[in-house]
């Protein structure tokens, strides 16, 4: 998968933000029926923990996560199925993102070299793993935004933005597992 460039992210996010709401819940719908366990963790488990700093950051990330699926859906095509590719990917994929992010926090009790260690994995797999950084500088921009009318503690700032780096990068693993599997077959 290609990372986005300027005019194909505008095209993608101009799509996201035009659409009605009953075309908005037919994708959300369509989301949670394909990917029942990715929509649970990005619509339930990552909203109740930002939710234990900030509420209204919560319904915010919540917000960007149907840009994010729209973006991806806009610029890649309809999400892969849950059924068809197994549950695996997103287990695997989330595990190796947390553990690499739990290196990338500083107060955190690690063994030094193993700490480099997972550092440089996770420098290199953001360097080579077209990462979509436009959408992530939209991202940052529009919680920036946000905040600057409804301040938050930096703490939620920080935590939200991680989640949706972290959403991006499973969206990306999710379509990159797909191609792989369907060049397989």
């Amino acid at each position: 998968m290609q990372e986005l460039g300027d005019k194909a992210l505008y095209q993608a996010l101009t799509y996201a933000k035009s659409l009605d709401e009953q075309t908005g819940r037919k994708i959300l719908e369509q989301f949670q029926l394909e990917q029942p366990a990715f929509a649970q963790t990005i619509f339930g488990v990552f909203p109740s923990v930002i939710a234990a700093q900030d509420q209204s950051l919560a319904h915010l990330f919540m917000d960007l996560c149907f840009d994010i699926i729209c973006v991806f859906q806009h610029a890649f095509g309809p999400l892969p199925n849950q059924q068809t590719m197994g549950f695996e990917w997103l287990e695997k994929s989330a595990a190796l993102i947390d553990t690499e992010l739990q290196a990338m926090m500083s107060g955190k009790a690690m063994d030094a070299q193993f700490k480099n260690k997972l550092q440089d994995r996770f420098t290199d797999r953001l360097i080579n793993s077209n990462n979509q950084t436009g959408l992530v500088n939209f991202l940052d921009e529009s919680i920036h935004d946000y905040v600057a009318d409804y301040p938050a503690n930096a703490e939620a700032i920080r935590l939200t933005k991680t989640m949706l780096f972290v959403v991006v990068q499973l969206f990306g693993s999710l379509y990159d597992h797909a191609e792989t599997t369907a060049n397989r077959h």
